[in-house]
């Protein structure tokens, strides 16, 4: 596909140091890569859908429910999950109670991750490791830190997740399904970088692309669309309608530049498939 080829080597002319990506279709197979398939980068906020994926394996499990309580009083898994526990960014500062507002919080997802320990007995990043990656053969990948952040990965591995997230083996496509549509739908919320959007539409650890605008997607890309951006200049998106998904992991901060590179890449990448 030298057209989808194209597209995706687009990246290599962006102002960052080192970039490498990937598009897998619905069938797993990757149709086009460009960069260092290998080379291990940062992938922030990009943890955050490994660190759910290993919660759906812990609900499927039986380890906790959805409405197991967790975080201040009255929020549940659920509400962790979804960024609408009331925690604030990174201090624990209730600000909302849970339900009625969608505050993007990197403390919500460690207290996720600590209740996922607590009822495992082992330390989330094992958890992470044996419920997710060792199973999908991400050997690169590791956990060192926050599960909001502090994950590393290459982008072969990641496109094993992307391939994952369109076929699941490691949990029912029902769960999988609930986790990518609209949790607590109608919540309002600032998407970090883009403002904020009414509603600001997620689900169970993956944010929804929905109407939203402005967006880190393409201006093409379907409602149906998931996935995650880092702080780290990452992403990864799955677009249901377009049967693919894409993995971009980068070593330059996310900033001005992405809000411009961005969405194109991906349009132009659409419209190769």
């Amino acid at each position: 596909m030298p057209d989808l080829r194209a597209a995706v080597g687009l990246v290599l002319d962006w102002p960052v140091d080192h970039a490498a990506a990937a598009v897998v279709t619905a069938d797993g197979t990757v149709g086009a890569t460009a960069g260092a398939q290998d080379r291990v980068f940062r992938l922030a906020s990009v943890t955050k859908p490994l660190a759910a994926y290993a919660v759906l394996v812990a609900v499927e499990e039986g380890a906790v429910e959805w409405d197991t309580p967790a975080g201040p009083e009255g929020s549940t898994v659920r509400h962790l999950a979804a960024h609408t526990s009331g925690l604030s960014f990174s201090d624990g500062v209730v600000q909302a109670a849970p339900g009625t507002r969608r505050i993007y919080s990197n403390v919500g997802f460690e207290v996720l991750g600590e209740t996922i320990a607590a009822a495992t007995g082992m330390p989330f990043a094992q958890y992470l490791h044996e419920a997710v990656l060792e199973p999908l053969g991400m050997s690169a990948t590791r956990l060192d830190g926050s599960p909001a952040a502090d994950a590393v990965s290459s982008c072969a591995d990641m496109a094993r997740f992307a391939a994952e997230l369109q076929a699941p083996t490691l949990v029912d496509r029902a769960t999988l399904d609930d986790a990518t549509t609209t949790a607590f739908p109608g919540v309002d919320g600032i998407l970090p970088g883009f403002g904020r959007q009414r509603p600001n539409d997620w689900g169970l650890g993956f944010e929804i692309r929905d109407g939203k605008s402005p967006h880190w997607t393409g201006s093409n890309s379907s409602p149906r669309t998931f996935g995650h951006f880092g702080q780290s200049g990452t992403f990864l998106w799955v677009d249901p309608d377009a049967g693919a998904a894409c993995v971009v992991l980068t070593d330059r901060d996310f900033g001005p530049w992405a809000i411009e590179s961005w969405p194109p890449v991906t349009d132009k990448i659409l419209a190769a498939l």
